[in-house]
């Protein structure tokens, strides 16, 4: 005897797997995303090092040669 039910089992478990299938393209695309941002980031992060360092050589050298003046 056939299940009366196996057909609505079916196509509730064929919309499921479609619905997993889109939701796994998405996630791959968010995480392509993701790489993007964070290898811009790390340029960001890169930048604000350099001009930090830079900031630190003129304060020492200001301060070295006796240039350093107060804040305004």
């Amino acid at each position: 005897m056939e299940n009366p039910y196996e057909q609505v089992h079916q196509s509730i478990l064929s919309r499921i797997i479609n619905n997993v299938e889109r939701l796994n393209e998405s996630v791959v695309t968010l995480n392509q995303e993701l790489e993007h941002i964070n290898a811009r980031n790390k340029n960001l992060q890169l930048m604000g090092q350099m001009c930090e360092n830079y900031h630190k050589s003129v304060q020492f050298n200001m301060t070295a040669t006796n240039s350093k003046r107060g804040p305004l």
